[in-house]
């Protein structure tokens, strides 16, 4: 892990980043973080263990984006997967978009893909 503090405080009023437990370029290009404080919020879900793997998959080569019905900064990030800790599910990463960049807030295994406008779609 490297160490690295961003001004997203600056821009929201959260706190800012440490520990950078993974950084990645998105399929549509954005720069998406996870730092140590979201992740242990992620691995509050058991079945999140071992799964960072999955994580940067879904960024970099996602099955479909959307954008939340709730805001447009959340972009919704989906890939299915046959085998998971917890059957086929969709692995959802929301990120949050500010200033170009990405801050991951949470993921984890769901059903279906959400309501929400598409903003990008793999073409099978």
């Amino acid at each position: 892990m490297e160490y690295r503090l961003y001004s997203k405080d600056a821009v929201d009023g959260s706190e800012a980043l440490g520990l950078v437990v993974l950084e990645v370029r998105s399929k549509l290009g954005k720069v998406i973080v996870l730092d140590e404080n979201r992740w242990k919020h992620v691995l509050e879900h058991p079945e999140m263990e071992n799964q960072r793997f999955k994580i940067e998959e879904t960024l970099v080569d996602p099955d479909e984006v959307r954008e939340s019905v709730y805001t447009s900064s959340i972009w919704l990030f989906y890939k299915l997967y046959a085998n998971t800790p917890v059957s086929e599910k969709y692995l959802l990463v929301v990120v949050e978009v500010l200033d170009g960049e990405g801050f991951i807030v949470t993921t984890f295994f769901t059903d279906k893909v959400k309501k929400g406008g598409l903003i990008w779609k793999k073409k099978h």
